[in-house]
């Protein structure tokens, strides 16, 4: 029976897609002295708490940081090197899936000890995935560029990247929100994925993300009824798998966030209108930033890195004028699975072979053979004495206080 065991043992090391073993000395390098210096820039340092926004479909990983005013502030994007599976949540162990949602990791889920030079565990399942009867776990951000359900960065990447939340856990923070998305929450995406069967989970994630984006600071995560439930008062105590009680929430917030959600769903409707189709886009297994292009060899199954299968839904008519995706998009910032499951037995496929993502930072791009450095948005936002964030992303309303600083966040519990 020892031999069976031990090759029982041996097979359940073998099978974790993120095991552990290595040397810690790798995790105490310091962050890099640019990274220090942006840091400054942005009126931020490196004990302030940090928080990360990963992108599947654009392969991209951004760290935020809080500033002394209590908001965050984009500081660097990182081009992710390989993840796996498919656009979609993780739902069962083996799948292959990189998780979406919104994750919590504390000081005990950083590895200094890992076989993928470092890594830390994001903190899958949560409570809504355990509520889903999702299964699985050991999925974490770790270097190697190997993915088997993890986000998978380059060694130089994971050092730093481990670096910040290492100081940032060590300055007080209890625990780094991971936000992971399918894709980057705009109409247009949210447009070509409408009558995906993920849209219902897609909108919940969206929610959260609008919160985020309305008032830059981290969104309170809670679940009830099988669902996310963001910024609620007195949400700590919720079941997820009860019905949801009548929930508070702060007024101007709620309707800062229902005015970007009303906003996106009608540039939704006229994307919808105006011929955007919908899709379905379908890897072999994963993908990577376009950055590592030429890099194609080192990672793990390179066979698979090659563009997607874009598969455009084709919707027929409503009883009448306006489009099923219109219609869904309208009626709803939800679109049930259900609604979605009708449009799908309706609807015809073609097949379309999906032209190379394009990265929607330019400078990425640049980022080619050796190992890539990380590009950094605050070199051309960064303005002195300006309050300023990444891109896109717009400024809470004045009328938004700031409802925790950065002392408050660090005793804030998850």
């Amino acid at each position: 029976m020892a031999p069976a065991l031990g090759l029982a043992v041996l097979a359940a090391f073998v099978l974790s897609a993120c095991e552990q073993s290595g040397l810690a000395h790798r995790s105490l390098a310091p962050i890099p002295s640019e990274t220090v210096a942006l840091m400054e820039q942005a009126g931020t340092t490196k004990e302030a708490p940090m928080l990360i926004r990963a992108y599947k479909k654009e392969a991209e990983l951004e760290i935020w940081k809080m500033r002394s005013d209590g908001h965050y502030v984009h500081l660097k994007t990182f081009p992710m090197c390989r993840w796996s599976g498919q656009l979609g949540p993780k739902r069962r162990q083996g799948d292959r899936q990189v998780p979406e949602g919104f994750y919590a990791i504390g000081p005990a889920q950083m590895n200094p000890n890992s076989s993928y030079y470092l890594s830390f565990n994001v903190g899958y399942p949560n409570a809504l995935d355990r509520a889903l009867g999702h299964t699985g776990g050991d999925i974490m951000v770790h270097g190697a560029c190997s993915s088997a359900g993890c986000f998978s960065m380059t060694d130089k990447q994971i050092a730093e990247i481990y670096a910040i939340a290492r100081s940032s856990l060590g300055g007080g923070q209890r625990a780094i929100q991971m936000q992971s998305f399918p894709f980057k929450m705009t109409a247009e995406n949210l447009a070509k994925h409408r009558l995906d069967p993920n849209i219902d989970f897609w909108k919940q994630l969206k929610e959260g993300s609008d919160h985020f984006e309305v008032t830059l600071q981290e969104p309170q995560v809670a679940f009830c009824n099988r669902r996310y439930v963001f910024n609620a008062a007195g949400a700590a105590n919720l079941d997820p798998e009860a019905a949801c009680p009548p929930l508070k929430q702060d007024p101007e917030i709620a309707q800062a966030v229902a005015e970007k959600s009303a906003k996106d769903e009608a540039k939704i409707a006229q994307l919808a209108q105006s011929g955007v189709k919908p899709v379905r886009i379908v890897y072999q297994d994963g993908g990577q930033h376009p950055a590592f292009a030429s890099r194609v060899p080192e990672v793990s199954r390179p066979e698979t890195i090659v563009p997607p299968t874009e598969i455009a839904l084709d919707e027929k008519p409503n009883r009448g004028a306006a489009s099923a995706g219109t219609n869904l998009a309208v009626k709803s910032p939800v679109v049930t699975l259900a609604g979605a499951k009708a449009a799908e037995e309706s609807r015809q496929t073609r097949v379309v072979a999906m032209a190379p993502m394009r990265s929607e930072h330019r400078d990425l791009s640049a980022l080619a053979a050796s190992d890539p450095s990380p590009t950094n948005s605050l070199k051309k936002l960064v303005r002195s004495n300006r309050d300023a964030s990444a891109g896109d992303i717009p400024r809470p309303p004045a009328s938004i206080g700031v409802r925790k600083t950065a002392a408050a966040h660090s005793s804030k519990s998850f």
